[in-house]
């Protein structure tokens, strides 16, 4: 066997350590609190096909990101170089987290992972991860205990074609085995599988499911009989990666199905947004049933004045309002604020107007409240709740914004009277990389629907160049976004009407709604 070019490394006198992490069955609300908190720590993240490209969003933005592959007959490293590549960023001192699907250890090959670094004197820490034998079929209504059918389940994987004499696979043992059977990475073994078990006395009639992408919003689950199972697979075209259930249980199906009920299920829907924001939309968007993955447009950098940025933000005690009109704004400014001051009260008399109650939630998190939310979540609304508040003649506001920002309530207030200064608190540029995968898994498997939630989101989604799948609906936070949208030559068929994300959530719902179109 040919040698690894990272064979034998030499340990640092910093030391390093490797996270064999499971990441769950898909689900990254399945993410146990331990294992984000490995990815969040890591230097080095190295994943693999089944982990999920989300979970990234957790990793810092310094972090090296390295995709292995182990997808069954197309492995980007062979184990023996994933290996190595990970003790040698262990022995050069590096946090390295490893993030495999489901659990590390079951059916995966993170104990040879382990004894690797073991055999090197190189630290390592094993996080479980909840299994698919378990969370697969209970994502598809199958519980694989119940009182009344069985008290026991056999886990086994079908990865071993079972016509090989040296299969490690007794199925005359787990033919007789009581309870529910679950089987792991065998479905393109299936009709060999079945048959085997029939030949060791399985009823023909056992009900059988196999649940594919368990767990995530492209969930399948198809049904049959042990005799039945493998046709309705090759009819349905049904493919790895998949659990199959073999037990009575599976008839539990019918009344116990709530995952796949839900009233955005199996709807493929973009998010736009930053990646550090994206999660906030795209949760939404999953706990109704949608396949929610994520294209950021935009990344947040700092302005180009930031000197004058900090001076604005060090006399915002002297003004009688500080205008809040997003929630990057609200960050960048308490950032820097804090910086300068040790003590919230610091703010003075200020009084502190948001835009929506999202922007309000954020300046919430600083522990001060807002004193003024416009009923319509736009600028010009809340210019006019501003001006409905007092005259503003003479008063003074502190505006803190984006670079490129409309100047609505600069120059609406000026014309009032007040005094109006921009706190240019950040600027928002393209965002050139792809790490989650989300462009190509635009252009493979197409949408139903493309979100936006500020203009900047649509104007740099359309700079991408990226084509647009037949029959996708563009779906707008509000007006302005909208405006965005069509000057761009598309047109808008989806906007809420709260324009803040559970307005542009609850508008997605309506849509698709048995009622609706």
């Amino acid at each position: 066997m040919e040698r690894s070019n990272y064979d034998s490394p030499t340990p640092s006198k910093t030391a390093g350590i490797c996270y064999l992490v499971g990441s769950g069955p898909g689900d990254p609300g399945l993410l146990t609190l331990r294992a984000k908190q490995c990815i969040e720590e890591a230097d080095v993240v190295a994943y693999d096909y089944l982990s999920g490209a989300d979970l990234l969003c957790y990793a810092r933005p310094d972090a090296e990101i390295i995709y292995v592959g182990k997808k069954a007959k197309d492995h980007t490293l062979p184990q023996e170089d994933i290996n190595a590549l990970l003790a040698d960023r262990v022995a050069a001192g590096k946090i390295v987290t490893r993030v495999k699907g489901g659990d590390p250890i079951i059916f995966g090959r993170g104990g040879e992972e382990a004894e690797y670094l073991h055999e090197r004197g190189l630290k390592f820490e094993i996080v479980p991860g909840i299994s698919s034998s378990i969370a697969g079929p209970a994502y598809a209504g199958i519980p694989v205990t119940h009182r009344a059918f069985v008290s026991q389940f056999t886990v086994f994987t079908g990865h071993e074609d079972p016509t090989k004499a040296e299969s490690s696979l007794d199925f005359k043992k787990l033919a007789q085995a009581d309870g529910t059977k679950v089987m792991l990475m065998g479905v393109q073994r299936l009709r060999e599988i079945c048959a085997a078990f029939m030949s060791e006395g399985m009823s023909p009639d056992l009900p059988v499911a196999l649940v594919r992408w368990a767990t995530t919003n492209r969930q399948q689950t198809i049904t049959g009989t042990l005799a039945t199972i493998a046709d309705v697979a090759e009819e349905k075209q049904f493919k790895a990666p998949a659990v199959a259930v073999f037990g009575e249980v599976v008839s539990l199906r019918e009344n116990l199905n709530w995952f796949e009920s839900r009233p955005l299920f199996g709807k493929r829907i973009v998010v736009t947004r930053t990646r550090r924001q994206a999660s906030v939309l795209s949760d939404k968007l999953r706990r109704l049933g949608a396949d929610a993955f994520e294209i950021p447009t935009i990344r947040i950098q700092k302005p180009d004045d930031l000197m004058e940025f900090g001076r604005l933000v060090q006399d915002s005690h002297t003004y009688n309002w500080i205008v809040f009109t997003s929630p990057n704004g609200v960050e960048a400014f308490f950032d820097l604020f804090f910086k300068i001051y040790k003590d919230a009260r610091e703010i003075g008399g200020a009084r502190i107007a948001a835009i929506g109650p999202g922007t309000a939630k954020k300046i919430a998190e600083y522990h001060l409240s807002t004193d003024l939310i416009p009923e319509k979540y736009v600028a010009e609304g809340l210019v006019e709740s501003l001006m409905k508040e007092e005259s503003v003649e003479n008063l003074t506001f502190l505006w803190v914004r984006a670079q490129e920002a409309r100047d609505v309530v600069s120059k609406s207030l000026t014309e009032a009277g007040a005094i109006v200064d921009d706190a240019i608190a950040y600027q928002t540029v393209m965002e050139t990389e792809d790490i989650n995968g989300g462009r190509q898994r635009l252009a493979d498997e197409g949408a139903d629907v493309i979100t936006f939630t500020s203009a900047s989101t649509a104007e740099n989604f359309f700079k991408l160049g990226l084509s647009l799948p037949d029959g996708v609906k563009l779906a707008s936070i509000g007006p302005v976004t909208s405006k965005a949208i069509i000057e761009q030559g598309h047109a808008v068929d989806i906007e809420a009407a709260q324009h803040d994300i559970p307005g542009l959530v609850d508008a997605i719902v309506q849509y698709f709604a048995p009622t609706g179109n």
